[in-house]
């Protein structure tokens, strides 16, 4: 596996903690705390525009 520098947990109230991380790749991951061997792997464009599309309100059907 990549060498994979993550970001501090992020917790949502009640919810699972996530972590982002990304590699000299260029690659981008998005895993469960604690489940980091297991990630969810894009480019960093495609997690920035996830990331972003949370932010203004296209994922809240999701929630």
């Amino acid at each position: 596996m990549a060498d994979i520098t993550w970001e501090d947990p992020f917790c949502a109230e009640g919810n699972n903690c996530f972590r982002i991380g990304t590699d000299s790749n260029g690659n981008a991951y998005i895993a469960i705390a604690g489940q980091e061997d297991t990630p969810l792997t894009d480019t960093r464009e495609a997690l920035r525009t996830l990331i972003r599309d949370i932010k203004s309100g296209k994922a809240d059907h999701l929630l």
